[in-house]
C-alpha cells in the first residue's frame, strides 16, 4: 500500500515505485486539489532531482496533471527542493510535486508533496491523498491517454532562488574574512546552485562531484561522515577553512571543519542557534524534533526562549514556522528552519550560514565547538539503526505502551511517546527508539554527558527490542 512517510512517498524503483503507481498517486493529488480548490484555476510546480528516471517521472506527472486541466510549472532541469518551494510561493501555485528520495540509496525514488505555502504537507492532507489513492487502485488502471501540452510550462528555478539567497547571506563579510571553502556537491541537484553563488560573490572555493551520476559514485547520497571522506581530504590538502556538502535534493547539509573532521549536524544546529540569538539578537520561539540534541534546550533556557518539541519530520517544524511561533527549528537529520526564510529544508542556506558565522566570529570551526561546550556543557550523541522485523515491531509497540522505570541502573525521569518512545534521565541524558518513516528500520538515538555513558544507555535501550 502506498503511504506517505516522514517526508513523502519513497520506494524502490521497479517494485513499488513504478510509472503506473506514479500516475495513480499524481491523479490522486489532482483529484484532491480539485476538491480543495473547486473554484480556482489550479497550478502545480513540478521538480525532480538527479536520480535515475526522476526527470521521466516528472514529465509523466506533468502529463497527468495537464490531462486534469491543471497548469504545470515544470522545472527545466533538476533543482533543489527548496528552489521548488520558493517557486510555489513566488507563483502562488496551489501545490508542488518533487521527484526525489532525498538521502535514500540510488535504487529508491520518491515523491514529495508541498502545499500552497511551500511547506511540506502535514498528515491531515497526505492522509486524504492516500484515501484517494485507495479508491483509484480499486478501480480500473488509470492511464492518461490525452495530455494537454498547453497546460505545461517549463521554468527556470535557479535564477529566482539564487537571487533570494543572495539577500539572506552576508557575502561581503565572508569575502572580507578571506574564508576559503570546499564544496562536495555529491552529484546532487545543488550543482550550479551552491557553487554558482560562491563564484558570483567571489568566495574562493574548491569543488568535487559537481556532475551527474545517478549512482552517486556508489554511495548513498547522504551527508554522513563516511560519505564525505573526499571532502575531508580536500579541506586538508588545500588548507581550506570549511567544507560544505548537500544531499541528493539539496535540502540537507554536511559540514567539515578546518582539520578535516566531520561535524555532527546536531552540533551545527546548536552553533547556529547560539549565533542567531547572540550575534544577531534574534528573540522568539525555538523548536526541535524529539530526536534532536538537548543542546537546543540548554540554549533556549539560557536565553529564556520558548521551546517546542515536535515529532520527527520537518513538516512539523514548518507548521510552527508558518504560525509565527518560532525563529529557529532544528532536526538532527540536518534540517533547519529559520525566521524570514522558507518553510522548507535548505542545505545550501544552512551551509552558507555556517560560513557567515565563521566570518562574523573570526574563529575556526573547531574553536567554535569548544566555545559551545564551554558555554552550555558537553553532550555526546549517537544514532544507530537495526533492521525492522515483525518481532521487533511488536516489542517496540509493547515498550511504548509500557515504558520501563529504569534503564542501565538509571531512573527514568520521564517518558515521551510523541514519536516512538523517548526515555529522559537526569542531566539531559536520553534515548529514543522509533520506527523510521522512510526505510524499514528502527532507529535508536541518544545523548549523554560522556561517550561511555551514552554507549551504556543505548545498548540497554536496544536490548529491549533485540
Amino acid at each position: 500500500m502506498i503511504k506517505f512517510g516522514t517526508s513523502g512517498w519513497r520506494a524502490i524503483m521497479g517494485e513499488e515505485f513504478t510509472f503506473q503507481n506514479v500516475r495513480t498517486v499524481v491523479q490522486a493529488i489532482a483529484n484532491f486539489l480539485h476538491r480543495k480548490f473547486p473554484d480556482d484555476k489550479i497550478s502545480v510546480v513540478v521538480n525532480y532531482d538527479t536520480r535515475f528516471l526522476s526527470e521521466r517521472f516528472a514529465e509523466e506527472a506533468s502529463k497527468v496533471l495537464s490531462h486534469n486541466k491543471i497548469h504545470v510549472y515544470l522545472s527545466d532541469r533538476d533543482a533543489p527542493s527548496q528552489a521548488q518551494a520558493y517557486q510555489v510561493i513566488l507563483r502562488q501555485a496551489h501545490a508542488g510535486i518533487n521527484f526525489t528520495a532525498s538521502f535514500n540509496p540510488p535504487e529508491y525514488n520518491g515523491l514529495k508533496y508541498n502545499v500552497e505555502t511551500g511547506a511540506p504537507a502535514l498528515p491531515i492532507e497526505t492522509d486524504l491523498i492516500e484515501e484517494e489513492i485507495k479508491l483509484l487502485m480499486q478501480g480500473d488502471a488509470f492511464c492518461p491517454f490525452y495530455p494537454k501540452t498547453e497546460f505545461v510550462e517549463k521554468i527556470d528555478l535557479q535564477a529566482d532562488y539564487l537571487g533570494y539567497i543572495q539577500d539572506r547571506i552576508d557575502f561581503d563579510l565572508i569575502r572580507k574574512a578571506g574564508i576559503k571553502v570546499a564544496v562536495d556537491l555529491l552529484f546532487s541537484a545543488s550543482r550550479e546552485y551552491l557553487d554558482e553563488i560562491l563564484e558570483e560573490n567571489h568566495i574562493p572555493f574548491e569543488e568535487i562531484h559537481g556532475y551527474l551520476d545517478p549512482y552517486f559514485g556508489g554511495f548513498t547520497p547522504s551527508c554522513t561522515e563516511e560519505n564525505l571522506e573526499e571532502l575531508k581530504a580536500l579541506v586538508i590538502e588545500k588548507k581550506l577553512h570549511v567544507g560544505l556538502a548537500t544531499d541528493a535534493d539539496g535540502d540537507r547539509f554536511g559540514i567539515v571543519d578546518e582539520k578535516g573532521r566531520f561535524i555532527e549536524q546536531n552540533l551545527v544546529l546548536a552553533m547556529l542557534l547560539d549565533y542567531f540569538v547572540t550575534e544577531k539578537g534574534w528573540r522568539g520561539g525555538v523548536a526541535r524534533s524529539i530526536a534532536t540534541t538537548h543542546l537546543i534546550d540548554r540554549i533556549a533556557r539560557a536565553h529564556d526562549l520558548p521551546l517546542y518539541r515536535t515529532p520527527v519530520g520537518f513538516k512539523y517544524l514548518a507548521a510552527l514556522f508558518l504560525e509565527g511561533k518560532i525563529i529557529f527549528g532544528g532536526e538532527e537529520s540536518a534540517c533547519l528552519a529559520v525566521k524570514d526564510h522558507l518553510p522548507e529544508k535548505d542545505g545550501i542556506y544552512a551551509g552558507l550560514m555556517v560560513v557567515e558565522m565563521l566570518a562574523a566570529r573570526g574563529r575556526k570551526l573547531s574553536q567554535l565547538i569548544d566555545d559551545l561546550f564551554a558555554k552550555y556543557g558537553n553532550l555526546e550523541g549517537s544514532t544507530r539503526t537495526i533492521p525492522l522485523t515483525t518481532d521487533r515491531e511488536r516489542k517496540l509497540k509493547q515498550l511504548i505502551r509500557r515504558p520501563p522505570n529504569r534503564v542501565a541502573d538509571r531512573a527514568v525521569k520521564s517518558s515521551d511517546s510523541l514519536d516512538g518512545l523517548k526515555l529522559n534521565f537526569d542531566d539531559d541524558d536520553w534515548i529514543l527508539l522509533r520506527f523510521s518513516g522512510t526505510v524499514p528500520v528502527i532507529r535508536c538515538y541518544g545523548e549523554a554527558g560522556s561517550a561511555d555513558e551514552l554507549d551504556r544507555l543505548m545498548k540497554a535501550g536496544m536490548e529491549f527490542i533485540t
